[in-house]
C-alpha cells in the first residue's frame, strides 16, 4: 500500500496546468451529526480543524463545512432531522481516513484535548501506523502514516525552503543590478544660466530598459538623451547599459556631428546585440545663446510643440529606430522656439496607458493638459509626480523628461511601455500615479493607469 502511485495523495492540491480533462477533486465529505454546536466545536477546537464555511440553506437547514489544516477535501457537518433516514446513519466506522507524517505525536496531542481514541497506535498488516478515533456522535475515523509520506513531505518542504532561498537570492542580486543601473542615469547636472532641469526614473520592475542622459555639449550647449530598448527585465537593462556606454564614450562627436555620433552607436549596438533587439531614442541639442534646438528622432511617436497661442506642431521621427539595420543613417532637424512654447516628447506608455474599462489616455489629453498647466516649475511637477507614483497600478514602462522656457517652454521626453520619450512640461508627472490622477483631474480626462517612468524636467528661463 505505501507505493509510489499511493503518495499521489501529497500532489492532490497542485493545479494540473493542462486542459485534456476538466479539473475534478473531492469537495466534501458527509458526515451526519446531532448537535452541530457540539461538532464545530469539537474539529475546531479538540481536532484543530478550519472553519471553511457556514451558513443556511434555503431550505433553512444549516451547513458547516470543516476541513484538517492540509489536503483539499471537506467534512460537511449535517444535523438531520431524527425522522429523516439520513438520522440512522449518525455513529459508526465511516470509512474516512487521516493522513499524517507522524501518528503517535497526533495521537498524543489529540488524546490530551479529550479526543476518544478506540485503539491506540498500531502497525496494521498492510504497513504504516493506524489508530481509531471517534467524534461525540460516535462516527469513527482512521489515523494513519506511512515512512514514505513522512520522507516525501520532508522533501518537499526541502524544494520550498530552497525555492524560498533561491527567490531571496534573486531579489537581492535585482536589487544590487537596481542600484548599479540607478548609477547609470546621470549623477551630474551640466549647468547653464538659464536652464532648469530635473530627472527620475522609476522602473516597473526593478530594472529594466529605460534611460535617460544629460550631455554637456559645450559652452551654452545642453544635450539630452531618452531611449528605450525593446524588451523587459534584466535582459533589456543590460542592452540599455550598452547603449548607455556608447552614447557616452563617444558623446564629444555630438559637438560637432551628432549624426556621426548616432551612426556609430547604431553600428556597435547592432552589432553587439541579437536580430530582435532595437531601441528607441530622441537626442536634443540645445543652443542656449542662439535659443535653437536640433533633434533627431529615431522611431520615437511625435513630439508636441504646444505654441504660445495653443497650437500645436508634430515634430515627427527623422530616423529609423536604433539597432535594426547595420547600414543607418539619421538627419537632424531645427527647431526655432519662441516665448511660450512648450514641447512635449513622450512614447506610447503615455498615451496607450488605459485604465480600467480600457479607455486609452491618448494624445488629446496629453495635449490638453499642457495647454492647461505649462506654467508650473520643474521640479513641483517632479516632487508632485512622485507623489502620486506611489498608488502604482501601471503596467507599462514610462518615461518622461520636461523642459520649458520661462518667456518659451520645451518639454523633453514621456516614455513607457517599451519606449521612452521625453517632455518638459507642466503637467510632466513623474510618477504613473501622478499621471494617472493628475492628469485626469487636472486635463478633465479619464483616469488611466501606466508603468514605471522617466522624467527629466527642464525650464528654460531666457532665450
Amino acid at each position: 500500500m505505501a507505493s509510489d502511485a499511493f503518495l499521489s495523495w501529497a500532489n492532490r492540491t497542485v493545479l494540473r496546468p493542462g486542459r485534456e480533462e476538466p479539473y475534478l477533486s473531492i469537495q466534501d465529505i458527509v458526515v451526519f451529526v446531532r448537535d452541530l454546536e457540539v461538532s464545530k466545536r469539537f474539529y475546531l477546537q479538540q481536532l484543530g480543524f478550519e472553519l471553511i464555511t457556514e451558513q443556511r440553506l434555503p431550505t433553512g437547514e444549516r451547513w458547516i463545512e470543516v476541513a484538517p489544516p492540509d489536503g483539499s477535501a471537506n467534512l460537511a457537518l449535517v444535523e438531520p432531522k431524527p425522522e429523516s433516514p439520513e438520522y440512522k446513519l449518525i455513529g459508526g466506522y465511516r470509512w474516512v481516513l487521516f493522513m499524517t507524517e507522524d501518528v503517535d505525536a497526533k495521537y498524543k496531542e489529540w488524546s490530551e484535548r479529550g479526543v476518544r481514541f478506540t485503539t491506540a497506535p498500531e502497525t496494521p498488516g498492510w504497513g504504516g501506523t493506524y489508530a481509531r478515533f471517534e467524534d461525540p456522535d460516535g462516527n469513527a475515523f482512521g489515523l494513519e502514516g506511512f515512512d514514505e509520506v513522512r520522507q516525501s513531505l520532508e522533501l518537499r518542504r526541502q524544494a520550498h525552503a530552497q525555492k524560498l532561498e533561491s527567490e531571496r537570492r534573486t531579489a537581492q542580486e535585482l536589487e544590487i543590478a537596481r542600484q548599479v543601473q540607478a548609477r547609470l542615469f546621470p549623477q551630474i547636472q551640466p549647468e547653464l544660466k538659464t536652464v532648469e532641469y530635473a530627472g527620475i526614473c522609476v522602473q516597473a520592475r526593478q530594472v529594466g530598459g529605460d534611460y535617460f542622459d544629460f550631455l554637456n555639449l559645450g559652452p551654452q550647449r545642453l544635450g539630452w538623451i531618452i531611449g528605450d530598448v525593446s524588451g523587459k527585465g534584466i535582459a533589456a537593462a543590460l542592452l540599455m547599459a550598452n547603449l548607455q556606454a556608447s552614447l557616452r564614450s563617444q558623446s564629444a562627436l555630438a559637438f560637432d556631428e551628432p549624426e556621426t555620433l548616432l551612426r556609430s552607436v547604431n553600428r556597435l549596438f547592432y552589432d553587439n546585440t541579437g536580430d530582435s533587439a532595437y531601441a528607441s531614442l530622441f537626442f536634443a541639442d540645445y543652443d542656449e545663446a542662439a535659443g535653437r534646438l536640433r533633434y533627431v528622432n529615431c522611431g520615437h511617436l511625435s513630439g508636441l510643440l504646444v505654441r504660445g497661442d495653443g497650437k500645436v506642431d508634430r515634430l515627427e521621427s527623422t530616423s529609423p529606430l536604433l539597432g535594426l539595420f547595420r547600414d543607418w543613417n539619421c538627419s537632424m532637424r531645427e527647431q526655432p522656439l519662441s516665448p511660450g512654447d512648450l514641447l512635449a516628447l513622450y512614447t506610447d506608455g503615455i498615451t496607450e496607458a488605459s485604465n480600467e474599462r480600457g479607455d486609452e489616455f491618448g494624445e488629446q489629453c496629453l495635449i490638453e493638459s499642457l495647454q492647461q498647466h505649462r506654467d508650473l516649475p520643474c521640479q513641483a511637477l517632479l516632487t508632485a509626480s512622485l507623489m502620486v507614483f506611489s498608488d502604482s497600478v501601471f503596467r507599462n514602462n514610462t518615461t518622461t523628461s520636461r523642459r520649458s522656457l520661462r518667456s518659451s517652454r520645451l518639454v523633453a521626453d514621456v516614455s513607457s511601455g517599451g519606449l521612452n520619450g521625453l517632455w518638459p512640461l507642466s503637467v510632466a508627472p513623474a510618477a504613473i500615479g501622478a499621471r494617472r490622477r493628475n492628469l485626469a483631474r487636472l486635463g478633465e480626462c479619464p483616469q488611466h493607469g501606466s508603468g514605471p517612468e522617466t522624467l527629466e524636467l527642464w525650464d528654460f528661463n531666457r532665450l
